[in-house]
This record gives structure tokens, C-alpha cells and sequence, in this order.
């Protein structure tokens, strides 16, 4: 689940480096597709637990969320990954989202034409990935990246394909 975060953050960066962001709240789902049936529904069984956990473990992961303007994930049906997060104006202004990377993470963004490339390589959790961003004006956003994940019995390799859109230009106050 960290690395899949981790993912969906470096995605989040490079869409901010790219243009500018519309402050406010914003929308963005996710779906990671490994090409492997039996990975993939365990990835979608471990995104469902997300709607089971322990009340005090639940409450850890959405203060620690809630804290970066982050809401608690929530799994779709279809084995995709759904939160809000919140951009205030200072952010924006910085071209920054709220979901800064975790571990030790360096990335490179190229300004294409229509929104940007990005590479992005970490060594704790040990992944790589590239992949485009593309963008629609100031308040939405596709992205595709190849990620490999250099963790446990070997290299794993999964597409995530993400969306984000801006849905009101005010956040729920933190907690």
C-alpha cells in the first residue's frame, strides 16, 4: 500500500510541476494494473481491506492523511483507488499537491507538449517508474506510468493509470 501511495504521489508531483494548479479540492483516482490476474485481484482484495480496518488503525491512517490534506483512500468496485486532496493557494502558487513523496525519492519532469514525462527512482521503498502526464487546462488530469517495484522476491512490474480533477474550490477544514 506504501508504494502504491508512494505511485500515486510522484503522478501528483508531476502533474504540479507541469502548469499551474487550481487551488481547492481535487479528485484523483487511480487504478494499478500488474498483467498478472492473480496480482491484480490481490492488489484489489488489499485495496478493499481499506473499507475494513480495525477502528484504531483506520483512525491512524486518516489523521496521518488528513494531516496532508489527504482523504482516507477509498476502493472501487473495479479494483480502483479514489481520495481527495486539498490544494490551498499557497500550494498552488508553489505548483505543489499534498501528497509529497515518501522515502527517499528523486524524480525528473520534461515539459511536453499537452503536460510533461516524468521518471521518478527511490530507494527506500526500492521502485522506479516513468510515464506521461497529461493535462486539461488547470483542473484535470490523465497520467500513465510503468512502475517497477524492486521489493520482496524480485522485480514486479504494474501500469497505473490515474485521473485527477478539481471539484470545489474549497477543503474540509484539518483536523
Amino acid at each position: 500500500m506504501k508504494r502504491l501511495l508512494m505511485t500515486l504521489a510522484m503522478l501528483a508531483v508531476a502533474q504540479a510541476n507541469a502548469q499551474t494548479v487550481k487551488p481547492g479540492l481535487w479528485e484523483l483516482n487511480s487504478k494499478v494494473r500488474t498483467g498478472n490476474a492473480q496480482t491484480d485481484q490481490a492488489v484489489s482484495a488489499a485495496l478493499s481491506q481499506l473499507a475494513v480496518l480495525p477502528p484504531a488503525q483506520r483512525a491512524q491512517v486518516q489523521a496521518m492523511m488528513a494531516q496532508n490534506g489527504v482523504s482516507m483512500p477509498q476502493a472501487g468496485s473495479d479494483g480502483s483507488l479514489r481520495m481527495t486532496a486539498c490544494v490551498t493557494p499557497e500550494m498552488a502558487a508553489r505548483k505543489e499537491l499534498p501528497l509529497g513523496t515518501q522515502g527517499k525519492c528523486t524524480s525528473q519532469q520534461t515539459p511536453v507538449a499537452g503536460g510533461v514525462d516524468v521518471a521518478f527512482s527511490c530507494t527506500d521503498p526500492a521502485s522506479s517508474g516513468n510515464g506521461q502526464v497529461r493535462l486539461q487546462g488547470d483542473s484535470a488530469y490523465s497520467a500513465t506510468m510503468q512502475v517497477t517495484n524492486n521489493t520482496g522476491a524480485g522485480p514486479q512490474q504494474a501500469t497505473v493509470e490515474s485521473a485527477g480533477r478539481w471539484v470545489a474550490a474549497t477543503c474540509p477544514a484539518k483536523p
